[in-house]
């Protein structure tokens, strides 16, 4: 694969100024900007090898060949689908700028990525998960940064389930936003939207145990109103998240290979298989459209279809 050339000048000037627009104008996540970024830078490479090297002359002859370059490289309808929607973004930004007459973004077909049903904990599963990491020895150990570690580990694991939060949204939160009056955690989503969800007892006592004994052992001068904090003090970092959950999960027999997000799906599942509504697994989740919810009712049926080609003597 070529690898990239350096940007022209108007070129770099419109990729710095799109993530600007993407940072302070649409409050995207910081993943969703590296994305987008990306993908223009790309398409703007792309467009320089091909002689274009003003944003001004993109076309939609341009863009198609860069979407079918990254289709013959083998990419998954699910990142053609993403990038199609990274470069509509930037498209669409260069004639909110003025520098594109006519937006060709607005004639590219956006390929329906494939829904493959997310892996999912069974009840038991989660049982085991779950109790393996609030059960804390009597005596704690001589080494009490290590309890501390423990008690966090424990809320964390409790609050990603109860709560079924995103794993950006579990490190955002501060000491404050836990109401244990109402039990609920205030949660600052995708797209800097605030949404008030309930939590479990369960995870409100492991919540407490952290902040009550475990936090103040890793808090230090310059923690600031971080809930969760890491070794050295500092707010927890997602990559710590995913490595727990990972080594976890690993532990408990059976159970599929997942991180934070299959916690959210699983606590998703177990909602709606609880009688639990659409819209309200919507709220919890923070989905924009219900449409993106849905997919957790095929989890459920596919379960169910698995459950009666086993049992049913007719299947």
């Amino acid at each position: 694969m070529a690898h990239p050339q350096e940007l022209s000048e108007s070129a770099a000037r419109a990729l710095a100024g799109f993530e600007v627009h993407l940072r302070a104008g649409r409050g995207l996540a910081a993943s969703s900007v590296r994305a987008y970024v990306g993908d223009a830078h790309a398409l703007l490479d792309h467009a320089g090898r091909l002689g274009i090297e003003d944003p001004a002359e993109l076309d939609l002859a341009t863009v198609r060949s860069w979407l079918a370059q990254q289709a013959s490289r083998g990419r998954s309808r699910t990142t053609l689908a993403r990038r199609t929607s990274g470069a509509r973004a930037f498209t669409a930004y260069l004639v909110a700028r003025g520098e594109l007459t006519a937006d060709p973004g607005l004639q590219l077909s956006r390929p329906k990525p494939h829904r493959r049903l997310p892996s999912v904990l069974r009840d038991d599963q989660v049982r085991q998960l779950l109790d393996g990491a609030t059960e804390l020895p009597t005596e704690p150990p001589a080494d009490l940064h290590t309890r501390a570690i423990d008690l966090r580990d424990a809320a964390v694991l409790e609050l990603l389930y109860s709560s079924a939060l995103r794993v950006g949204e579990l490190v955002g939160l501060d000491v404050d936003d836990v109401d244990r009056h109402r039990e609920t955690v205030r949660v600052l989503g995708k797209g800097g939207k605030e949404r008030t969800v309930p939590m479990g007892r369960p995870a409100l006592r492991a919540v407490d145990r952290w902040v009550e004994t475990g936090r103040p052992r890793l808090a230090r001068a310059g923690s600031g109103p971080a809930m969760f904090l890491g070794a050295r003090g500092g707010r927890l970092d997602q990559r710590a998240v995913r490595t727990l959950v990972h080594s976890r999960v690993a532990q408990v027999p059976g159970a599929p290979d997942l991180g934070p997000h299959g916690l959210r799906h699983t606590a998703a599942t177990h909602l709606l298989e609880g009688g639990a509504d659409l819209r309200s697994v919507q709220e919890l989740l923070g989905h924009a459209t219900l449409a993106t919810t849905q997919i957790y009712t095929h989890v459920s049926v596919e379960r169910l279809k698995r459950a009666y080609d086993q049992a049913h003597p007719r299947a």
